[in-house]
């Protein structure tokens, strides 16, 4: 939303508005502004949610982890799980054949016990607000 925009709702000026977010934004409150792109239009149009059960616990397999996740622009969001899957991976790409590229990748930069990927039908909720 614009200033002028967040200022009407909550009823404040724009300037008293203004000066709130800068202070959230230097407290890392809000930690940074972002344009919400349609993926479809911009050839993302299949989206995969992929688990994996880690081979190793250990501290280096971990960090080659992190590495590969952070260096594959396709992994849009990543997580780290209880229970019987140690990851979950969101990922964007055109088609299957260019999953087929990125599970390729991905395997040949971390050895991973298991690697499941389960492909989103039909997108019912997707939301950055939070709920407060």
């Amino acid at each position: 939303m614009s200033i002028d925009a967040i200022s009407d709702r909550v009823n404040l000026s724009r300037n008293a508005c203004w000066r709130r977010i800068k202070m959230l934004e230097q407290e890392r409150i809000i930690k940074q502004r972002v344009a919400i792109l349609d993926a479809n239009a911009l050839g993302c149009e299949l989206q995969a949610l992929v688990m994996i059960r880690a081979l190793s616990h250990e501290v280096n397999w971990a960090k080659k982890f992190h590495n590969a996740v952070k260096e594959m622009p396709q992994i849009v969001s990543a997580y780290r799980l209880s229970g019987d899957m140690d990851y979950a991976l969101r990922v964007r790409l055109e088609d299957m054949q260019d999953y087929d590229r990125f599970y390729k990748d991905f395997i040949s930069r971390i050895d991973v016990a298991d690697m499941s990927a389960s492909f989103v039908m039909e997108e019912i909720k997707e939301s950055t607000e939070l709920p407060i």
